[in-house]
């Protein structure tokens, strides 16, 4: 017999709407959504979402409105931007969800390993000591010890205090 292993919580991703187009610039003009696309902050130059397949609990991603797939096309006010937020966001992470490190990252174009390469996002990825175990190495499968919506909630509720 074959073990199964079930994960009814990517039903959403599998039998949910299609978005056509590119995904961040439907987050981007979509603010009556906030809530249900899982937008943490927005402002004139970008917003924060929570990555609906985290690495870790508490994964963010900071994208620019501007759709480019090219950082050198990005202008310099919103790049400066970016970065500031992620200074703020890995504040957050760390005093607000006790997260040990931060991982910062872009992965630019499909051969830099982009799951959405058409549009450039940077991802802040928290830590914790011994993360890692046996199944992600073995299994090559995760198990998070939360549950999605509520530390998507959680850092919602913080962001007021860092950003």
């Amino acid at each position: 017999m074959k073990d199964i292993l079930y994960a009814p919580w990517r039903d959403e991703y599998v039998s949910g709407k299609k978005i056509d187009g590119c995904v961040f610039c439907h987050i981007s003009s979509q603010i009556e959504e906030d809530e249900e696309l899982h937008v943490l902050y927005r402002d004139e130059y970008c917003f924060m979402v929570m990555n609906r397949y985290p690495y870790t609990p508490g994964h963010f991603m900071i994208i620019p409105h501007f759709h480019t797939d090219k950082l050198e096309d990005l202008d310099a006010d919103t790049w400066l931007h970016m970065s500031a937020l992620a200074q703020k966001g890995v504040r957050l992470l760390k005093e607000g969800l006790r997260a040990h490190g931060v991982n910062i990252g872009m992965n630019l174009g499909d051969a830099g390993g982009a799951g959405i390469a058409e549009h450039i996002h940077m991802h802040l990825v928290p830590r914790w000591q011994s993360d890692t175990n046996f199944i992600t190495s073995i299994a090559q499968t995760r198990v998070y010890s939360t549950d999605f919506l509520k530390i998507f909630h959680k850092i919602k509720e913080l962001m007021p205090q860092y950003i």
